[in-house]
């Protein structure tokens, strides 16, 4: 029973942490240090949440959850007539039912990502274009605004014609920048967990809160990769360039330079940028989120 006290403990903390860390605006001043530790809270959350029904429903086996489990294939007992028994069953079924969930959403979601990109290719074949002035780009003979990552073993970067209209040639290449950093640091495999939380939780507040959160840092981390190319205020100009033309709707499983409601909000941060985290806070953050990411693996393999 201790060991399913603590990892509720652990999971209600990841809760209350992660919704304190949505309006924090500390992160804004290191946001890959960040997402590290948003990446650390959300894998503890899960296991600490599906080991805490596990933990107390093979409670009287002593084993811990992990060799608890294995016990469990060998030997169920569980006397429906007794209501102990029938609430250590509701636990079990539970944990079971959200460990299903999260893994099935997840691979779900990066099935229909992979299949979504693997047709945006197709398509960009037949489309696209090679273009001598941006040199390993693809580019779309469309007169809207469109600049997108396309993420991969083989990313491409995609623009239209009409970006090479509205941007000058500083702001085009501060906006591409911006696109490689995408696919350089796979800022998609980051945002692909939390969409798929999202789905398995619609309801929560917290997750969608979550959501947004780590893909303004998604944005912001590769904002400030971009600026060590070029003038931050040059890429601040093609964001509000893009955000006053009609701008093409990011596809489905592309990272675009203009995504979300916080356009201004980057604009402002590249404009008038915050002094970065010292360095001892960052690492410091950074010790703080592995301990977390290996706490719940740990409970798992301890015996109760």
């Amino acid at each position: 029973m201790i060991a399913a006290a603590v990892l509720a403990v652990l999971a209600l903390a990841c809760a209350v942490g992660a919704w304190r860390l949505t309006s924090a605006r500390w992160p804004w001043r290191a946001p890959r240090t960040a997402i590290l530790l948003w990446q650390s809270l959300g894998v503890t959350w899960g296991l600490a949440t599906t080991g805490a029904l596990f933990a107390y429903a093979l409670a009287p086996y002593g084993a811990g959850v992990v060799h608890g489990l294995s016990i469990l294939l060998t030997s169920a007992e569980f006397d429906v007539r007794e209501p102990h028994d029938v609430i250590r069953l509701c636990a079990l079924l539970s944990g079971f039912t959200l460990l299903t969930v999260l893994v099935v959403v997840l691979v779900a979601a990066g099935a229909q990502t992979l299949r979504a990109r693997r047709r945006h290719r197709m398509l960009l074949k037949l489309i696209a274009r090679d273009e001598p002035a941006v040199p390993g780009v693809r580019v779309v003979d469309h007169p809207g605004a469109a600049a997108y990552c396309l993420p991969g073993l083989k990313s491409e970067v995609v623009i239209s014609a009409g970006t090479l209209d509205l941007l000058s040639q500083d702001e085009l290449d501060a906006m591409l920048a911006h696109e490689i950093a995408h696919a350089r640091e796979r800022h998609d495999l980051v945002l692909l967990p939390f969409g798929a939380l999202l789905r398995a939780l619609p309801w929560s507040a917290v997750v969608r809160d979550a959501q947004a959160a780590v893909a303004l840092l998604v944005e912001m981390a590769a904002d400030d990769r971009a600026r060590r190319f070029c003038s931050p205020k040059r890429l601040a100009t093609a964001l509000l360039r893009f955000g006053a033309a009609t701008a093409v709707p990011t596809p489905h499983g592309a990272l675009g330079a203009t995504s979300g409601q916080n356009v201004m909000t980057r604009v402002n941060r590249l404009i008038k940028p915050d002094i970065d985290l010292p360095a001892h806070v960052r690492y410091g953050i950074l010790a703080a989120s592995a301990a977390l990411a290996v706490s719940a693996p740990l409970l798992w393999l301890l015996p109760a």
